[in-house]
């Protein structure tokens, strides 16, 4: 059992009949009054995402969990499937567990969060960035060029990203999975 003290960003804990990761934490020592921990959690069951306060020295329960390697192979309308790399074992998750699934592409190497104790899937997590091909984009105003402008792009997977005018269909960009942004052209 661990205490408000040890939580950081990643943990995941048991808490009101549902396991969370935190997301976001703070440690809040104010001047007057107990310290406490001001904590964002996000469901690894259904995704959703809440603001929760503990109390400096409140007991919470950790989830023990490990992560293993999967490749991503296929979608369908429910979820997504995964190969294991070690034993090639296939897995099944739902379309909630993943964060920015739309940036994900066949073959694309995905780490798996799975509860210690059963090996049951708790969350998937992508690279820090992923290459993608640019198959559509806004035509660039000429002229428009005076502060960082930017415009409308499809990239292979069906996911929309913001790119600077100089991109053009068929050219290779790096995007951010954490939040779905541009972040540079790959040559």
């Amino acid at each position: 059992m661990a205490t408000s003290n040890d939580i950081r960003k990643g943990l995941c804990i048991e808490y009101s009949n549902d396991i969370f990761k935190v997301i976001e934490f703070l440690h809040v020592k104010p001047g007057k009054g107990p310290a406490f921990v001001r904590t964002k959690l996000k469901s690894v069951t259904n995704g959703k995402v809440i603001d929760n306060t503990f109390s400096a020295g409140h007991k919470i329960d950790e989830v023990k969990v490990i992560t293993r390697k999967f490749q991503y192979l296929y979608d369908d309308e429910n979820g997504f499937h995964f190969m294991n790399n070690e034993d090639f074992s296939q897995l099944y998750l739902n379309k909630e567990m993943i964060e920015n699934s739309n940036l994900m592409k066949a073959g694309e190497e995905v780490t798996i969060i799975l509860k210690e104790a059963d090996e049951t899937p708790l969350s998937a997590e992508l690279p820090q960035s992923v290459y993608l091909e640019v198959t559509e984009a806004d035509p660039g105003v000429k002229g428009n060029t005076a502060t960082n402008a930017l415009k409308n792009a499809i990239v292979e997977t069906g996911a929309r990203v913001m790119v600077p005018l100089f991109i053009e269909p068929g050219d290779k960009i790096k995007v951010s999975t954490e939040d779905g942004s541009y972040l540079e052209r790959v040559k």
